[in-house]
């Protein structure tokens, strides 16, 4: 199959992929394209929202329509790193024996992220970035492809740990899930206290996820849109010549070279899944603000006039 057709047949895939998703998960339009854009440039992402949004049954329904092994990890202030990557055991021939954790799974929930201290949080970074885990000394590699898939209660903040930067910068997306319609809540409703359960059909295997994700690689991009890409992240620092007076005045810091890296694959899938062989701007512009909004800080004069880092995107696009 030439590039052309499996372009084609991928957009295909995708539609009826959404299709599938939208008979168990109703609204969330925005939410399920960057999941899925995500999970097709090989990313992470987190999920923030209030309870009761459908946050983890997203994932449990992106995970079956997308024929993957799924694993959940609810996150406690208790929950140790051998929880998460597994852990050496004595055998009955006291040899030691690796005994593997959740993390060994394509998709992993990490429910609550933010509700861990910051070492049972890092467990996730190797694992995150390089695809591999080391216990004991030892190197294991996961299969692919992986993801991780996390979600973040924005309220409820009594007992939480909030993610550092090098964390937060690990995650391709930040996506933020909104409350329903009133049209959509009563579907909601109508929808979830019958008898009547969705079967979800999957549509992938694990092969043509890894075979979709190297397809997104290689779409070729022009010079100016990455120009663009680069220039706008580079506007998002303070002390950089293109900082706008708006960056200046509200933001203590701005996003790193890997969110230039992932506004041009994250276009590049963008591009894609509308039917195109090649991204232009606009395709950054529609992802640009889950990608930065985790990546730019703001200061205390930004807090002090309710200046939000919405506001500050809407600005530099």
């Amino acid at each position: 199959m030439s590039d052309v057709e499996a372009v084609k047949d991928l957009v295909l895939k995708y539609d009826t992929l959404k299709i599938e998703i939208g008979k168990v998960i109703i609204g969330q339009h925005e939410a399920i394209n960057f999941t899925l854009l995500s999970i097709l440039c090989g990313g992470h992402s987190l999920l923030i929202g209030v309870p009761g949004l459908a946050k983890t049954l997203l994932v449990n329904s992106v995970s079956d329509a997308l024929g993957l092994r799924f694993k959940r990890i609810q996150f406690t202030p208790d929950l140790m790193p051998s929880d998460i990557l597994g852990s050496e055991i004595l055998d009955e021939k006291r040899h030691f024996k690796f005994i593997k954790g959740p993390i060994f799974s394509n998709i992993i929930l990490a429910d609550e992220i933010n509700r861990t201290p910051p070492k049972t949080q890092a467990a996730l970074l190797e694992a995150m970035q390089e695809r591999s885990v080391t216990v004991s000394g030892n190197h294991y590699k996961l299969d692919l492809p992986f993801f991780v898939l996390a979600t973040q209660n924005p309220i409820e903040q009594e007992g939480t740990y909030p993610l550092p930067e090098a964390q937060l910068d690990r995650f391709m997306f930040s996506i933020n899930l909104e409350y329903p319609s009133f049209s959509e809540e009563v579907e909601v409703v109508k929808s979830t206290t019958g008898n009547d359960a969705q079967i979800i059909n999957s549509l992938f295997s694990p092969e043509e996820i890894v075979a979709a994700q190297k397809l997104i690689r290689k779409i070729p991009i022009t010079d100016n849109v990455i120009e663009y890409a680069v220039g706008l992240v580079r506007k998002t620092r303070p002390k950089s010549k293109q900082a706008t007076e708006l960056v200046r005045s509200y933001l203590d810091w701005g996003a790193g070279p890997r969110a230039s890296q992932n506004l041009i694959l994250a276009a590049k899938a963008h591009a894609v899944v509308n039917g195109k062989f090649s991204p232009d701007i606009e395709d950054v512009k529609a992802v640009a603000k889950p990608i930065l909004s985790h990546r730019i800080v703001k200061n205390y004069k930004a807090e002090a006039e309710g200046i939000t880092i919405s506001n500050i995107i809407k600005s530099l696009l």
